[in-house]
């Protein structure tokens, strides 16, 4: 491909993982599995959460809103990515390379700040239980849901919008399963520097203010904890705070990971198997293990399977 703007691109090539035929198709196996899980774990959670009385909490509600956030993300890049484990032509139209991005984007922040307001949750519902209902009223999960979802469609919308204003010249070639930020800067000709401070700065502020929400909540979550005298009550509240810990940890640190590396450290092979963690096997994980580590969840799933067996 010769010089010019990227709009002049009618498609670009996703190299993916391997050239290797049979190795391609190992792979397809494995990611339909893990995609098949995924849509089964997070739509599962949802409908159980929609049905069951009991879980009629805001802890539950935010709970179905990150199992949609992560079926949509997931399905933003899985699909395509498996189409492109059986075909010899592994292409993407322009306009689907940079509207998988802008979703995949916005659906990635969303859940960041997501996370965050889960983290608030469990910090209101343990260091200030008598005030939990009006705090967290539905009217305010409802809000602060949304301010998720519009924290996720302006910083897509910018990042992505300042990227279609770059110039192509290097290649159409992408050297990844999707069309990520990091893989393309490497086809831009023009001076890609501010737009590389721009990701950096966007992405270093919804990490720093969410990481800030979760740690701050945390802290205060185990000063609480560690004042109680029942060793029943403090088993109670970690128990309510492990699940989302363990999605923290693995979400979070996933990320940092990805993007708030020197651009001197980045490896596009090893941000793939990065990527990978976080866009296929992340979205498997988090109906997992909400399911295996929370009591309640798990009793909801049994009385559903059992009205849905005894109905046949």
């Amino acid at each position: 491909m010769i010089g010019g703007n990227c709009t002049e691109v009618e498609e670009f090539i996703l190299l993916g993982f391997t050239d290797h035929v049979m190795l391609q198709h190992v792979l397809f196996v494995i990611f339909l599995l893990i995609y098949v899980i995924t849509i089964v774990g997070n739509i599962g959670i949802i409908v159980v959460v929609k049905n069951d009385s009991h879980l009629q909490t805001p802890m539950y509600f935010l709970l179905s809103n990150l199992s949609f956030l992560d079926l949509c993300y997931s399905s933003v890049v899985t699909p395509k990515m498996l189409v492109n484990f059986l075909v010899q032509r592994k292409v993407i139209s322009y306009t689907g390379c940079f509207l998988q991005q802008y979703l995949y984007c916005c659906f990635a922040t969303t859940e960041c700040y997501l996370v965050a307001v889960m983290a608030y949750d469990r910090y209101v519902a343990i260091c200030n239980p008598l005030k939990y209902t009006t705090t967290m009223s539905k009217i305010v999960c409802i809000l602060l849901v949304m301010i998720c979802y519009i924290s996720g469609l302006l910083n897509s919308s910018i990042q992505v919008g300042f990227r279609l204003r770059l110039t192509c010249c290097h290649s159409n070639i992408i050297n990844h399963f999707f069309c990520d930020g990091p893989p393309l800067t490497h086809l831009y000709c023009s001076d890609i520097q501010f737009v590389q401070i721009l990701l950096f700065a966007f992405v270093g502020f919804n990490e720093v203010v969410t990481t800030s929400l979760v740690v701050t909540s945390y802290c205060w979550i185990i000063i609480t904890v560690l004042q109680m005298r029942s060793l029943e009550s403090i088993y109670k509240a970690f128990s309510t705070c492990s699940s989302h810990l363990i999605v923290v940890c693995t979400f979070y640190g996933t990320l940092l990971f990805m993007y708030l590396r020197p651009s001197s450290s980045y490896s596009l092979e090893q941000d793939k198997i990065v990527s990978v963690f976080y866009v296929v096997i992340i979205p498997m994980l988090n109906p997992i293990i909400y399911s295996f580590r929370n009591r309640e969840v798990r009793n909801a799933m049994k009385k559903t399977f059992q009205r849905i067996a005894t109905s046949k």
